[in-house]
């Protein structure tokens, strides 16, 4: 009678604590409300605070840090990098070259990187006032560390260890950021605020870093898929894609093209673009309704030439005829408003032939 007593109070016990565990453990609530995945996905971060004036050089640990932060990361670029030797340097948030220079670097040269390209960081380096950065393999191909080693074959002959040794890489481009005296202490996170300007590092598509470059206005009108009078070819790229059919015609001394997106019995679209710069956008409905606008509706900033073209090229310590503070304007000018002409070279006069010169008279005498 006692085991059976123990046997059946052991039982009750453990059937006891099974429920009391059980019930511990609450089934999920409908009601409760369930932790916000958008806090932990946001992509928006806050901007770093800025580097203090008084920050030391950057440490040795902190350049490894960098260089392995940055090497090989994938990015999208805000400005035009031109192709060659000539990249971009930044300083306190301005790039240069900038304005003509920039546009006539990128005349000759060819554009490397486009606003809303894609790119990646293939090389940092870190020296003394600024650090380097090689966009899309750099100007100049970097060879490997076997590529340095000569191997010679029968009767001294070189033989080549690589299949691209010797090429180069003229499709990238480079980045360099100005410091004051030195490069200072700081983060990753404070290092792509300065990089901001130039190369965007939070964009997750190329749509979405291109439409951060332009203005309000084109963004809202690209967004809705529209063509304004005013944009330029890229602008209508990201905004109705490749044109399906492309049209060159010439009127009188103008020479155009036309971009044609549509087909009927659908709305059409003639785009009409000159140069480089949308001219008119005529629209034939599906009624026949006829709409064309010429109009500008988007004025974009572009380099002032002409005020560059006026700019003296002259070095400051020229000579000049005009007295010491004497305004060019104000300086004294001809009655009749025309400049004299240079005074022009004495001709030269014929040796009289009556009387021979020392040198004849040595002639002769040969």
């Amino acid at each position: 009678m006692v085991r059976v007593s123990i046997a059946s109070l052991l039982s009750v016990l453990l059937s006891a604590t099974f429920v009391t565990g059980q019930s511990k453990i609450s089934p999920p609530s409908e009601d409760r409300p369930a932790t916000p995945a958008t806090t932990a996905q946001s992509n928006t971060e806050s901007p770093a605070p800025p580097i203090p004036a008084n920050s030391p050089p950057m440490s040795r640990r902190t350049r490894l840090e960098m260089i392995r932060d940055f090497e090989a990361q994938l990015l999208y670029a805000r400005v035009t990098f031109p192709m060659g030797t000539k990249g971009l340097k930044l300083k306190d948030g301005v790039t240069s070259p900038n304005g003509v220079e920039l546009q006539q670097a990128i005349a000759l040269l060819g554009p490397a990187i486009k606003p809303g390209d894609p790119a990646h960081i293939s090389y940092v380096q870190i020296k003394s006032d600024h650090i380097h950065f090689d966009l899309n393999g750099g100007p100049v191909h970097r060879k490997k560390w076997y590529e340095h080693v000569e191997i010679s074959g029968a009767n001294g002959t070189p033989v080549s260890t690589s299949p691209d040794e010797g090429q180069t890489n003229p499709h990238g481009s480079y980045l360099d950021v100005y410091f004051d005296k030195y490069v200072p202490e700081m983060t990753a996170r404070q290092l792509r605020d300065l990089l901001s300007p130039v190369l965007d590092f939070k964009a997750h598509s190329k749509e979405e870093a291109y439409l951060d470059t332009v203005p309000p206005k084109v963004k809202q009108a690209i967004q809705a898929h529209q063509v304004l009078v005013g944009m330029n070819t890229d602008m209508v790229l990201h905004a109705r894609g490749k044109a399906p059919r492309k049209v060159r015609e010439r009127d009188g001394e103008t020479e155009y093209e036309e971009w044609i997106y549509g087909d009927p019995p659908q709305d059409v679209d003639f785009v009409r673009i000159v140069g480089d710069e949308v001219v008119r956008v005529e629209t034939m409905k599906v009624g026949g309704q006829k709409i064309v606008r010429t109009e500008k509706e988007v004025i974009l900033e572009k380099p002032d030439q002409n005020t560059e073209a006026k700019q003296e090229d002259r070095p400051p310590n020229a000579p000049s005829l005009r007295r010491p503070g004497e305004d060019p304007d104000n300086a004294p000018k001809p009655s009749d408003g025309v400049n004299p002409l240079p005074p022009a070279a004495p001709p030269d006069f014929p040796q009289p032939s009556g009387n021979p010169g020392p040198g004849r008279l040595a002639s002769n005498r040969q």
